[in-house]
């Protein structure tokens, strides 16, 4: 049984697919650099859904800043290296004070939101992406499906492979949303949820009502197609990723697994400016290497089924010459 990456990019515009998938890989071989482990051969490809909303993708090319496809945010190597450690204790306090305050005020036993309207104007304002995705009306109304059936369709691709599926931001719902409601019953062997937004009160409530129109328990579970590991990993400075312990907010599946929370560093910085939320920033830290590394020198069982497959597709391969010929 082969192991494969399989990551799904976030919110906002991206370069184009093939050098964002080159950058998320170069960003774990810089990881395990850093880390000092040597880093064994892996593959990685990356579900990209950024064309269904932007015409074009950021072009690294481009100089002029005001021009809406200027690359801002390109991969850079780590500035710092070795980055020296932070007592995040009094922040981390105050996050999860402001995690309870919040659930107060917005969400109801039932998880359903009270201030929907409060809700509505915080995501049209600094969420166009999830606005779009939870819409129901027009052309906005497919989004959901598009950018799910993107995953799906990798997933599928790679059923009898040990997966590790990576979310990063708005990436780790529909990530959530495919192991939840699409795919209950593939095996996925690790999700990894990078600066993840799935413990804010009001991506909880989507999911919430989309579990009433499938289940009867409304207990919002980790996926029961996750048979390893659910591991999240946030930097208690990225905004996005507020809620950064989900391990409060989902139970476990019926495997016992439950999110494994990681509060870690994010070193991105380009131009002199830090962002914390950054991908490449998650991907290389010490922490994410660690636990890749695990997944990719775990032994895997001999797979029966994949064996049935290639010997189906030798079979079918030496049928066709015989038809040719």
């Amino acid at each position: 049984m082969s192991k494969i990456i399989i990551g799904i990019h976030g919110l906002g515009n991206k370069p184009q697919k093939d050098l964002l998938e080159k950058w998320w890989i170069s960003a774990i071989e810089e990881g395990f650099k850093l880390t000092g482990i040597k880093a064994p051969k892996f593959k990685l490809e990356l579900v990209y859904w950024a064309d269904l909303i932007y015409d074009q993708p950021e072009n690294l090319e481009i100089i002029d800043k005001k021009d809406p496809y200027f690359l801002e945010e390109p991969y850079t190597l780590s500035p710092h290296p070795k980055a020296p450690e932070k007592d995040q204790s009094f922040r981390k306090k105050m996050l999860q004070f402001i995690e309870s305050q919040l659930e107060k005020v917005f969400l109801n036993d039932d998880l359903s939101l009270n201030y929907k309207g409060v809700n509505d104007i915080i995501m049209h304002r600094y969420f166009k992406e999830l606005e779009m995705y939870y819409s129901n009306t027009g052309k906005q109304k497919t989004l959901k499906a598009n950018t799910r059936r993107r995953l799906v369709n990798m997933l599928e691709k790679y059923k009898f492979d040990d997966i590790l599926l990576i979310g990063h931001s708005m990436g780790s719902i529909i990530a959530y949303d495919v192991l939840q409601f699409e795919l209950k019953r593939q095996k996925i062997h690790t999700f990894v949820t990078i600066g993840s937004p799935l413990g804010l009160p009001f991506i909880r409530t989507k999911i919430t009502d989309e579990m009433k129109e499938n289940y009867e328990n409304l207990t919002i579970r980790a996926p029961y197609c996750i048979s390893n590991a659910w591991l999240n990993f946030a930097d208690l400075e990225d905004k996005v990723a507020l809620n950064f312990d989900l391990s409060n907010d989902f139970a476990p599946n019926s495997k016992g697994i439950l999110p494994i929370d990681f509060e870690i560093i994010n070193d991105y910085e380009s131009r002199g400016v830090k962002n914390p939320h950054k991908s490449f920033g998650y991907l290389r830290n010490s922490e994410f290497i660690h636990q890749l590394d695990s997944f990719l020198k775990e032994k895997t069982p001999f797979s029966f089924k994949k064996l049935l497959k290639s010997l189906q597709k030798i079979r079918h391969q030496i049928k066709y010459k015989k038809t040719k010929n």
